[in-house]
C-alpha cells in the first residue's frame, strides 16, 4: 500500500489485466436520468459497448491488498500497462460502492510513465449503494499508463463494477459536443402564416433578429476602462456581460476603516448600463486572510470583525440592489476559512442568509478555482464543492435561497484535461443548481488559442452551465495572461477565437430569410439559439406593410414550437 503526497490511499490494483476485453462503457455525454442518479441498489445497464477496458463482474479490494472477483479468489498487482495515445481524450467510468462504513471519497489516478499522478475524477462513495464514478485523462505524450483507485481513508473497503476506458479522437469529442450543444442551446421553430380564414399565406417573407441571446460569453474588465476610450469601444461592440476584477472588492472600497470609496465601481457599472452590459457582483466578501482590508486583518475582537462584517455586507449590497446579475458573497470559502475560524463555523452559511435578505433574487454563488480545472485539487474539489453549497443550503434560513456554483477557471499553459473538466461539471450540476465560470484564464503558452477553444466548447456544450466570463482584454487593460488584442486593438490569436465563438453562440450574424409555400410550409422548422428575437413577416402584396412581434426561444418549450401568425386581408 502508498501513501501519495496529497492525502488520498491508492487502495486497487492496476486494473489493466483485463484492457483487451471490449465491454460496457458510459457514454461521458449521456444525459440519461439513470446516469444522474446519485446512489443506486444496482447499476443501470448500458446500451454502449465500447472501451479499452472492463470488469464484467464486480471487484472487491481489501485494506490487506487481496483482491477478489465475485470471491473466486485474488488478483495481485498485474504489470501490464495501457498505451494512450496523445490527441486522443480517454474517458472513464465506474461504479464504486463501500462494503463498509460510511461515505468516502473515492477517485481514479492515472499513473505515467515517469511516476507521475493524474487524478482523473471522483465521487462521494456510500455503503450500500453504487455511485458512478466519471473521468478521465487527455494524455500530453503517447504513453502507457496504470490505472488506480485512491480513497481519501486507508482504511476504506471499495467495491467497483463495470470498469470502463473509452477512447475519442479531438474530432469524436467535438461531434458529441456539437450534437449536444444543438439539443441543449437551440430549438426549432416552426411558423405557420396564414389568413383570418385559416388559408396558408403562399410566398410570405419571414425575417429573423436576435436581441437578447439566453447564453452569454462575458468577459472581466478593470478601472482602466475608465481611461481609455479605445478600451470601452473595444469592450462595449463584443460583450453583453461583465464582472470588475477588483473595483467591488472590500479592500478597495474601504481602504481604511470608516472611509468607503466606491467611485470607479460606480463608474464602472455606469459604462455597463449605458452599453447594455450586465454586471455580475464580486465579491461581497473573501475567506482568505491575506485578502482582508489591511486594517481587518488587524481586528482580534470577533465582536468587532462580526459589526465591520455586517456593515461590509449591508453597504456594498444595498448600493447595488437591483444591479446586478449574481453576488459572489464568500469568495473561495472551499479552500479558506478566515470567518469560519474567527466567527464560528456558520460563518458563511449566516452571511449567505444576511445576502439573500437584503437581495433575495439574485443568485448567490459559491465561487472557487481549481474545481474545473486542475486535477491535482485535494481541497476545492467537485465534490467538496458540492458538499459546501449544501451545506449553505441546508442552513435552517437558507431553504429558499438562489444558489449558484461558480467555478473559476484559472487552467494551467498545457492541453486541459476534458474529460476531467466534464466529469467535474456532471458533479457539480447534480445539485441542479446554475454553473457560471467566473474567471477563465491561462498564462501565455503555444496553442493557448487552441485550448482556450476548447475549454469553451466544453463548458458551452454542458447543459448546467449557464454564462462564462473570461479575465481577458486588450493589451493596455493589464489582463497580460489572456490577451485578446494588441495596443492598436488588432486581435490576437486568442481574439479570433473568442469573436468567433461570440457570433457562433450569440447568433449576431443575421438569419437568412426564408419563405413559405403551399408544398412544404416550412416543414422542419429553422433552428435557433435560445433567446429573445424580432420575428418579421411580409408579402410582395404588402408593399411597405409588415406584421413584427417578439419572440423567446428557451430549453423549456422542447425541442420545437409552432408559432402561428395570423395575417389580416
Amino acid at each position: 500500500m502508498k501513501i501519495i503526497d496529497n492525502g488520498f490511499f491508492l487502495c486497487m490494483l492496476l486494473l489493466l489485466w483485463c484492457f483487451v476485453h471490449l465491454g460496457i462503457s458510459i457514454d461521458p455525454f449521456s444525459q440519461s436520468d439513470s446516469l444522474k442518479t446519485e446512489c443506486v441498489m444496482k447499476p443501470p445497464r448500458s446500451s454502449e459497448t465500447q472501451g479499452l477496458l472492463q470488469f464484467s463482474r464486480s471487484v472487491e479490494a481489501d485494506s490487506d491488498e487481496e483482491w477478489k472477483i465475485d470471491g473466486n479468489g485474488s488478483i495481485r498487482e498485474m504489470t501490464q500497462r495501457i498505451q494512450l495515445h496523445q490527441g486522443n481524450i480517454y474517458s472513464f467510468s465506474a461504479w464504486v460502492k463501500l462494503r463498509e462504513g460510511n461515505k468516502k471519497k473515492v477517485g481514479v489516478v492515472f499513473r505515467t510513465e515517469n511516476g507521475r499522478l493524474v487524478h482523473g475524477g471522483e465521487v462521494r462513495a456510500k455503503q450500500g449503494c453504487w455511485t458512478l464514478l466519471k473521468g478521465g485523462i487527455v494524455p500530453d505524450v503517447s504513453g502507457s499508463v496504470d490505472i488506480f483507485f485512491e480513497s481519501d481513508d486507508k482504511e476504506a473497503k471499495i467495491s467497483a463494477s463495470d470498469v470502463s476506458l473509452k477512447q475519442f479522437s479531438k474530432e469524436e469529442w467535438k461531434l458529441k459536443q456539437d450534437q449536444l450543444i444543438e439539443k441543449i442551446r437551440k430549438s426549432k421553430v416552426r411558423f405557420e402564416v396564414s389568413y383570418q380564414n385559416k388559408t396558408a399565406v403562399k410566398g410570405a417573407v419571414i425575417s429573423i433578429e436576435q436581441t437578447k441571446p439566453s447564453f452569454l460569453l462575458g468577459c472581466a474588465m478593470n478601472f482602466r476602462i475608465l481611461q481609455s476610450e479605445g478600451y470601452r469601444n473595444w469592450f462595449a461592440s463584443r460583450f453583453k456581460i461583465t464582472s470588475f476584477t477588483n473595483e467591488m472588492k472590500w479592500y478597495t472600497t474601504e481602504k481604511e476603516r470608516g472611509q468607503e470609496n466606491y467611485t470607479a465601481a460606480d463608474s464602472m457599472l455606469k459604462f455597463a448600463e449605458e452599453n447594455g452590459i450586465l454586471v455580475r457582483g464580486h465579491t461581497v466578501l473573501w475567506d482568505d486572510p491575506i485578502m482582508q482590508p489591511s486594517w481587518v486583518q488587524k481586528i482580534e475582537d470577533p465582536n468587532d470583525l462580526m459589526n465591520v462584517t455586517l456593515n461590509r455586507i449591508n453597504s456594498v449590497m444595498t448600493r447595488y440592489k437591483g444591479k446586478l446579475t449574481g453576488w459572489d458573497v464568500v469568495n473561495e470559502n472551499v479552500h479558506w476559512d478566515y470567518f469560519e475560524k474567527m466567527l464560528g463555523a456558520n460563518a458563511s452559511s449566516s452571511f449567505y442568509n444576511l445576502a439573500f435578505k437584503l437581495d433575495p433574487d439574485l443568485p448567490l454563488f459559491v465561487n472557487e478555482y481549481n474545481t474545473i480545472e486542475n486535477r491535482v485539487e485535494v481541497t476545492a474539489t467537485p465534490v467538496k464543492v458540492k458538499e459546501k453549497m449544501e451545506e449553505i443550503l441546508a442552513y435552517p434560513v437558507n431553504m429558499n435561497i438562489k444558489g449558484a456554483i461558480g467555478a473559476q477557471g484559472h487552467f494551467r499553459p498545457t492541453q486541459p484535461n476534458l474529460a476531467y473538466m466534464r466529469s467535474a461539471l456532471d458533479t457539480l450540476g447534480s445539485l441542479g443548481l446554475p454553473i457560471w465560470l467566473t474567471e477563465l484564464d491561462m498564462p501565455k503558452c503555444p496553442n493557448q488559442e487552441i485550448y482556450i477553444e476548447e475549454i469553451l466548447r466544453e463548458a458551452y456544450s454542458h447543459p448546467a452551465v449557464k454564462g462564462i466570463i473570461i479575465f481577458a482584454g486588450p493589451e493596455m487593460s493589464g489582463f497580460d495572461k489572456l490577451t485578446l488584442a494588441d495596443k492598436d486593438f488588432n486581435n490576437t490569436a486568442t481574439g479570433d477565437v473568442i469573436d468567433k465563438l461570440l457570433k457562433e453562440w450569440q447568433q449576431s450574424s443575421e438569419i437568412p430569410k426564408f419563405f413559405m409555400n403551399d408544398s412544404e410550409n416550412d416543414e422542419e422548422g429553422v433552428s435557433l439559439l435560445h433567446g429573445h428575437y424580432n420575428v418579421n413577416v411580409s408579402h410582395s402584396w404588402m408593399k411597405n406593410m409588415s406584421t413584427s412581434f417578439s419572440l423567446e426561444v428557451t430549453k423549456e418549450m422542447g425541442q420545437r414550437q409552432v408559432v402561428r401568425v395570423v395575417i389580416n386581408a
